[in-house]
């Protein structure tokens, strides 16, 4: 199966003390360029979400995002802070020393005060276990995502190479007539050039531009490619740097046919070539 590297999934659930959410986000890279952000109190956890994601990702530039947010405790999960009523009772004391007229802190107002009430902390063992499942479902969305999209790629490429088989298969055939045509018309300006039919010096002549103007080995290299590119689409898995590789020897015989093109129609279908490879590598370079 032919994977993309762009892709998107988020992953939630709430626990007693909030709400936890996995994000993650990936686009195209040469390699995989993983960029964690997670939340102060989860940082233990940031190892085993780096081994998740590389474990099932081989290239993209990732980024995964851990955060937490706090929600209302439910009750019996607070309890007081020893330290901070005593030390709001010196500054209450103090202050109906200086204030004598002041009325007294109500209940209400010192549960209120920052630090009066104080959380358990987050059980490290229930977090992470939490946090696994987040992963494995985010990592299981991300890479449907990236496969729906491989194969809509993966579509595009091969209708790509099909087109540039359909052009090979019309301009092959008016390869020998083409060039025995331009011979004749060579031989024909070598005759009135050197002002003789000296034949033998005619076809030394013609023996040296048919071997620059043969094209035969750059329309079997093309279709040899094209083969290459149909059997990494059909095989999966990590094949992109393979299929950017083969879109460029493509694109490297096309410039040939193209500097070798004796007729204006082979010209004409080497520069669709080529436009044709620029438009299949767009593609591939998103291909994982």
């Amino acid at each position: 199966m032919i994977h993309s590297m762009t892709g998107y999934a988020v992953a939630s659930t709430e626990t007693p003390r909030g709400a936890l959410s996995l994000e993650l986000r990936s686009v195209n890279s040469r390699f995989l360029d993983l960029q964690l952000r997670v939340a102060d109190e989860l940082r233990a956890l940031e190892p085993a979400l780096r081994e998740m994601v590389t474990a099932r990702l081989a290239r993209g530039k990732v980024d995964c995002r851990l955060f937490f947010a706090a929600g209302i405790a439910r009750p019996g999960r607070q309890s007081l802070n020893p330290a901070a009523l005593e030390e709001l009772a010196r500054l209450a004391a103090q202050t109906a020393q200086a204030l004598p007229g002041a009325g007294a802190l109500r209940v209400a107002d010192v549960l209120r005060w920052p630090g009066v009430l104080s959380e358990s902390a987050l059980d490290e063992e229930q977090t992470r276990a939490t946090v696994e499942q987040l992963g494995r479902k985010a990592l299981d969305e991300l890479l449907a995502a990236r496969a729906r999209e491989g194969a809509r790629l993966a579509a595009i490429v091969g209708e790509r190479v099909a087109e540039m088989r359909r052009r090979l298969s019309e301009v092959a055939p008016l390869v020998p007539e083409a060039l025995a045509a331009y011979q004749e018309k060579l031989a024909q300006r070598l005759r009135d050039a050197i002002g003789s039919a000296d034949d033998e010096r005619i076809r030394a002549e013609l023996a040296v531009f048919s071997m620059k103007t043969d094209v035969d080995e750059e329309l079997t290299r093309l279709a040899t490619h094209f083969d290459e590119v149909e059997r990494a689409l059909a095989k999966g898995g990590t094949v992109g740097k393979r299929l950017d590789f083969l879109a460029q020897e493509l694109n490297r015989e096309a410039n040939t046919l193209a500097s070798k093109a004796a007729t204006r129609k082979i010209s004409d279908c080497a520069l669709e070539l080529k436009l044709l490879i620029e438009q299949m590598r767009e593609q591939v370079q998103n291909i994982e």
